[in-house]
């Protein structure tokens, strides 16, 4: 299955890129904000794909918990969780109160659980997550790496561009990966179900550098048609950690994907 995700991926860095056009509609939003970020807006098909500050959108940053798309992906692969296992909580109160209890792979993808997602790491194993990124393109690992916190120290980063491309990817399901892994997946990345669209979606923040960075990620499905996002942003302090989600949803709005 890596061949066949390796071939998949020589395939897509071959195909015509998609035409990009900086908006401005977006970037009023970024500036009402005050905030400085950058957003990618872009069809699964042909067509044109909307960005504010292109340049930013292909600086790469730390993944944060947006990693915990691909990781629960692969964690289902191999075996290191089933749907419907549960997390036994180990009696140590960290700093998210939600953490601190049980959790099913549902609360834990939800809540961003650090110590969940640690204990999935450490039944994967870094050479497997190794050969995963390889296989997926995903992002850019630095060596050596901590296999409990290389998406959380900065030791993987990936860009919002490239965010794009996997979610893409995700969406094609053409990554190594089988259908009851993508199925769960789909389940608990869904944020809302409308009349008119479905949001799935992952928030992070990468807390440690100065600013830290926010990311949302994820795409929306409507009757016209299925667009990705992806969204990152300098934050100053954790009060300006809802706007990820709140530029996102007014940037798809201008755009009309939303309503």
């Amino acid at each position: 299955m890596f061949r066949s995700a390796l071939i998949c991926l020589c395939l897509f860095l071959l195909a015509p890129p998609v035409a990009r056009s900086e908006d401005t509609d977006l970037g009023r939003i970024f500036s009402e904000a005050g905030v400085t970020g950058t957003i990618v807006i872009a069809p699964l098909h042909e067509g044109e794909a909307f960005v504010h500050d292109e340049r930013r959108s292909s600086r790469k940053f730390p993944v944060a918990s947006t990693f915990k798309i691909l990781n629960t992906l692969i964690a289902l692969e191999e075996g290191a969780i089933a749907d419907g296992d549960t997390f036994t909580w180990d009696g140590v109160a960290r700093e998210v109160p939600g953490w601190n209890g049980d959790q099913t792979l549902d609360s834990a993808f939800r809540l961003s659980c650090v110590w969940c997602y640690q204990a999935l790491a450490r039944r994967v194993g870094a050479a497997k997550y190794q050969r995963y990124l390889a296989a997926t393109g995903y992002g850019e690992l630095s060596a050596p790496f901590d296999e409990t916190a290389f998406w959380l120290d900065g030791s993987l980063r990936i860009s919002a561009a490239g965010q794009i491309e996997f979610l893409k990817a995700v969406h094609r399901r053409s990554l190594p990966f089988g259908s009851a892994a993508y199925e769960t997946l789909r389940r608990i990345m869904r944020v809302e179900q409308t009349p008119r669209h479905g949001l799935w979606a992952k928030t992070g923040w990468a807390a440690r550098g100065d600013p830290g960075i926010g990311w949302y990620v994820g795409y929306v499905e409507t009757a016209r048609g299925t667009w990705f996002f992806a969204l990152n942003l300098d934050i100053r302090n954790p009060g300006d950690l809802p706007l990820r989600q709140k530029i996102a949803r007014e940037a798809l709005r201008a755009k009309g994907i939303i309503h």
